[in-house]
């Protein structure tokens, strides 16, 4: 099976767009790990950092959710305690 003169030079091209874009992110990679060091050298914990950039991907309600949900895992397991739960700061933060 062969692909058409046109079909050829079309996947070619996009065979090296993303070629130049998988360049591309692995330049941004190490863009972002470079600043992960910085914050490091600074003081700041980078895996807290980056559960932070996740949270603050999701809206309100997604995280209020996933707390609530945690919350429910946790004490099924016995490791909550009688502190008040994430869910509750932030419910009582909200309002």
């Amino acid at each position: 099976m062969t692909l058409q003169a046109t079909s050829q030079a079309q996947l070619r091209q996009y065979i090296e767009q993303i070629e130049r874009l998988e360049e591309e992110k692995k330049a941004l990679a190490a863009d972002i790990r470079d600043k992960f060091l910085e914050a490091k050298a600074e003081g700041f914990d980078p895996k807290i950092m980056k559960k932070v950039i996740s949270l603050r991907r999701r809206s309100k309600s997604e995280r209020q959710e996933e707390d609530a949900v945690l919350e429910t895992y946790l004490h099924a397991l016995g490791m909550l305690g009688a502190a008040p739960s994430m869910s509750d700061e932030m419910l009582d933060a909200a309002e």
